[in-house]
């Protein structure tokens, strides 16, 4: 049975894929989840009811990441209700793929107004809370993207990297009050977005990471779940690559 806590996590894109993997490994340590999505209900209480058969504590709030309102507005209500927020894992995000020359406005806009500005909300939003706390644990999923680059990529390349200078800025802003930042980059990890991939394109992923396999979301779940334990307490300000040896930084 989970031993409960009274630390409270905040898991966004948490209804499938590598975000419902986060909030069920944060569950299995205690903490009290709660559990953003944007679309798909349905997806959000299935996640509920995996981490209730796991005896975890998860609730969900839809929000969109990328609207700076309603971020403020759901952190205000979960801090209001919670009193406390001591987690923050920012794992929303999406693609919008096209080469430079076809890429639109709209699909370079919408990338890095989710996978970028929404990380920056959220930061800003909890950063407060914790600072009175003096306690707080903050990781950003990044992406080995964001390192190598990728043909057709541009706009989730360049937000993906931008959010690694986010999180060292903020790990040294913060640090004098016990907050640690850190992010996760995931390599080629099977998740609804890459299983949409032509054959030839998974083939030829494949063959660029040494260890031979595709990572699980749980792979990227277990580097979350270390960072915010206790166990990482002096580690600030750092990426850990989930990748299978596919970068090496």
């Amino acid at each position: 049975m989970t031993e409960k806590n009274n630390k409270v996590a905040v898991v966004t894109g948490g209804s499938r894929g590598i975000g419902r993997a986060i909030v069920l490994a944060l569950s299995g340590m205690g903490l009290d989840v709660v559990c953003n999505y944007r679309s798909g209900k349905d997806a959000a209480q299935e996640t509920v009811r995996l981490a209730e058969n796991l005896s975890g504590r998860v609730t969900v709030m839809k929000f969109d990441v990328a609207d700076h309102g309603s971020v403020k507005k759901a952190f205000k209500e979960i801090i209001a209700e919670k009193k406390r927020i001591d987690v923050l894992v920012n794992n929303a995000g999406i693609a919008r793929d096209n080469l430079i020359a076809m890429m639109k406005s709209d699909q370079w806009r919408d990338v890095l107004e989710t996978n970028l500005y929404g990380v920056f909300y959220c930061c800003q939003a909890v950063t407060r809370q914790m600072l009175k706390q003096r306690y707080g644990r903050i990781v950003n999923i990044t992406s080995v993207i964001g390192f190598t680059g990728n043909a057709g990529q541009a706009n989730y390349a360049a937000a993906k990297a931008g959010i690694v200078g986010l999180t060292r800025s903020l790990a040294k802003e913060l640090a004098s009050r016990n907050i640690t930042v850190n992010a996760v980059a995931p390599g080629y990890i099977e998740t609804d977005m890459t299983s949409e991939l032509p054959d030839a394109a998974k083939e030829a992923m494949l063959a660029q990471v040494p260890l031979g396999r595709v990572g699980t979301p749980e792979d990227v779940a277990n580097a979350v779940k270390f960072l915010v334990s206790d166990d990482a307490s002096y580690i600030t300000g750092q990426v850990i690559h989930v990748n299978g040896g596919m970068f090496m930084g």
